[in-house]
This record gives C-alpha cells, sequence and structure tokens, in this order.
C-alpha cells in the first residue's frame, strides 16, 4: 500500500454518490489503497444492488441510498445490515449529501438527477469533488450563489475541469487570457460525415481512450460531452465561453491547458487514469505520492493537436451559443440530450438523429435568466418533453 507524504489532522468523512459506476468505483479504490486517510461514511446507487452489497461488506459504511424505487424495496427486503442506516430514496441523496458525519461528497451521479444533492452539499459547506458536470451545466450559477454564502469548496473531477484548476494556479484570475479543453475527438474523428448515417451503436461505444459508462461514452462519441465542458468551464471559472477553446489531442495525454496573458501555456498531463483527478480533488491542497496516470514522455514519443470539426460534431458548436445564452437555456439542452441518448441506447434512433433531437429541443425553449431552481426543474422536463415529442 502506498503511504502518502502527510497526514490529515482527522481523517476525511467521504460520501460517495455513485458509488457503483466507473468514478465511483476508482474512488473507492483510492479510499482503499490510503485508508489512514479516509473513512467511506456513505455510498449510494441506483439499482446495481449487488455491487453496493459487496462495497458495503468491503468498507462498511455507516448510510447508504439506493434511488430506484423497486431496487431500493429489493434490497430492503432481501438484504438485512444492522450497522448501515438505509436512507429513503426520494430525497436520499440530499440527506446523505447534507450529513453531519460527511466532510467531502463526491457527486459521481448521471445527469441532472445529481444537481439537488450538489445543491445540498454546498449549502451545507461541505467540498463538493464534482463528477456530475450536468450541476454545473444546468445549476452553475444557484450553486456558485450558494458557494459564496456558505464558503463551500466546488472541485471538479472531470480530467479536463481538473487540469485546468491545477493550471489556473500557476497565475492569477486576471491573467488568464484562455481555457484550453482537450479531447479525444471520440471514435469518430476520422470517420467521413456522410457515414455518420450508418454508425452502430456497437461503434458508438467503443471509445478509443476513456472506459466509461454508456451515456457519457455516447456523449463524447457526439462530442456533446466536450460542449457540456464548455458550459461547465463557464460557471467554474468565470469566464466568457469565448475565452474557452476545444482542441482535439488524440493521445488523451495532455488533459486541458491555460494560456496567460503573457502568452505562457500551463499543461496538465498523464496518462489517462481518473483516479489521479478524484484523488486531486478529494486531498486538496495537497497531493498525496501515487502512480495513477504516470507517464513516460520517451515512451509517448509525440503529442498531436488539431481542431474541431463542427460540421460532424454540431452539438460542440451549440454548446457555445447555449453557454451565451445561460439561463435555463442549457438545462433543456442538457435534458434533451439525456433523451436522446437514452433512445439511442435502445436503438430507437439513429446516432445521427441525436444533435438534431438535443438542436430542435434547444430552439423551442425562450430561456429564462437568472433562474430559480423550479426555473431549472421546469426546464429540464420541458427539455425531456421536447426531445420525446421528436422522438416519436
Amino acid at each position: 500500500m502506498l503511504c502518502s507524504r502527510f497526514m490529515f489532522a482527522m481523517k476525511k468523512q467521504l460520501a460517495i454518490l455513485g458509488s457503483t459506476g466507473s468514478i465511483g468505483r476508482s474512488a473507492l479504490d483510492i479510499a482503499e489503497r490510503f485508508p489512514d486517510l479516509i473513512d467511506v461514511v456513505g455510498l449510494s446507487t441506483h439499482s446495481s444492488i449487488d455491487l453496493l452489497v459487496s462495497q458495503i461488506q468491503k468498507f462498511h459504511p455507516k448510510y447508504i441510498v439506493v434511488t430506484d424505487q423497486n431496487s431500493y424495496l429489493k434490497f430492503k427486503k432481501t438484504f438485512d445490515f444492522q450497522s448501515v442506516e438505509l436512507i429513503e430514496p426520494s430525497t436520499g441523496l440530499e440527506r446523505l449529501a447534507g450529513h453531519h458525519d460527511v466532510d467531502i461528497v463526491l457527486n459521481a451521479v448521471v445527469g441532472a438527477a445529481g444537481l439537488s444533492a450538489s445543491m445540498a452539499t454546498v449549502r451545507s459547506g461541505k467540498r463538493l469533488a464534482l463528477a456530475n458536470k450536468e450541476s454545473m451545466v444546468i445549476g452553475g450559477e444557484l450553486l456558485n450563489d450558494l458557494r459564496r454564502q456558505t464558503g463551500a469548496e466546488i472541485i471538479p473531477v472531470d480530467s479536463e475541469h481538473s487540469a485546468i484548476w491545477q493550471a489556473i494556479h500557476s497565475g492569477k484570475s486576471n491573467e488568464i487570457k484562455k481555457i484550453i479543453l482537450t479531447g479525444s475527438g471520440g471514435p469518430f474523428k476520422d470517420l467521413p460525415l456522410d457515414d455518420f448515417s450508418k454508425i452502430t451503436l456497437e461503434q458508438a461505444l467503443n471509445h478509443p481512450t476513456w472506459k466509461m459508462g454508456p451515456k457519457i461514452t455516447i456523449d463524447s462519441a457526439t462530442m456533446m460531452n466536450k460542449g457540456l465542458e464548455v458550459i461547465e468551464a463557464v460557471q467554474l471559472f468565470g469566464l466568457p465561453a469565448d475565452k474557452i477553446e476545444v482542441v482535439i489531442h488524440p493521445q488523451s495525454i495532455v488533459h486541458s491547458m491555460v494560456e496567460f496573458i503573457d502568452s505562457s501555456i500551463i499543461a496538465q498531463m498523464s496518462y489517462p487514469d481518473m483516479r489521479l483527478p478524484i484523488a486531486y480533488a478529494l486531498f486538496y491542497p495537497d497531493r498525496i505520492i501515487s502512480d495513477y496516470g504516470k507517464a513516460n514522455l520517451v515512451e509517448i514519443g509525440h503529442l498531436t493537436f488539431e481542431s474541431p470539426n463542427f460540421a460532424k460534431f454540431p452539438l460542440l458548436k451549440a454548446a457555445y451559443v447555449v453557454a451565451k445564452i445561460g439561463g435555463t437555456m442549457p438545462a433543456v439542452f442538457n435534458a434533451a440530450n439525456e433523451i436522446a441518448v437514452d433512445a439511442f441506447l435502445k436503438n430507437v434512433i439513429e446516432f445521427h438523429k441525436i444533435p438534431d433531437i438535443v438542436i430542435n429541443s434547444a430552439e423551442r425553449h425562450n430561456s429564462i435568466a437568472n433562474p430559480t431552481y423550479q426555473d431549472i426543474l421546469d426546464a429540464d422536463l420541458k427539455g425531456r418533453e421536447f426531445a420525446r415529442e421528436m422522438i416519436k
């Protein structure tokens, strides 16, 4: 077991929302490796209760949440953990996130469903290690207002935004010229546009670099994921969309960069390994000794960069427009995408129809500036309704 160079005054009490997903499993790997630094006090899953049971047996959390009602009832009937409190599903994520026994919340829930838990974390003044980018995409204005009121920390876990977070500390905020978001380009970077109508589900799920859940893998294939990251970066770092550039970097070694006004470009580099940005978010401002993502530059040999093809990936271009509009527009944009991707995963629509559904849904929406939480929830529902109508 690797040990750290430092010891926290007290162990950090960690709750992982979405512990059975790829991010959650990586976080538990870190917790297992550094038991002197982290206690896992809370876990949640949507419906993967068998995997959750094995995690409970290994990490002995105090609290668990199963958000799917049927899975919750099955878990409650089948398993009896005397030392674990099973929190009811409707408000479970928010209650766990705001619990006084929790210091850090890693929000790895998929989709807009993660916003309420992010808000509960920030409202209670805790550190939010944010892997649920949709929280910041659709509710960034609300989260930033809460953060300023409570002093909570929001530290990104996405590899790109973690890289930016690390790079911006090389200068002052008023010295940042632009952010450079890198992306692998996904599996269809070199595929002719004429062939996009022939893309199969199997091809779209075969990401060349990262092993992720199905939804985010499809988002990478459409480059919607990079579009959401543009919107997220606007909220996280307080820069306008026109100061955020996307470049295609197939090797996925440079995770993102920041260019300063003196023309210096600061990059964060490693082999793709999500444990590195997760560990950074958990232990910040300290770093731990680890070999996560350790890179040999001689073996890598070369790094290449190119501009994205907006004709192939119209969702990336649309994301810049959505970021500039702001308000409730990102909620509709994101919600329509969730419905369209789900339809593609179920073989209801073809791959090339996803951008049409998402963009047309957004065009139907009249954005509300300075939205309330209810405005965002309403816009999320509208986006889903628009997308379902188009799919029908």
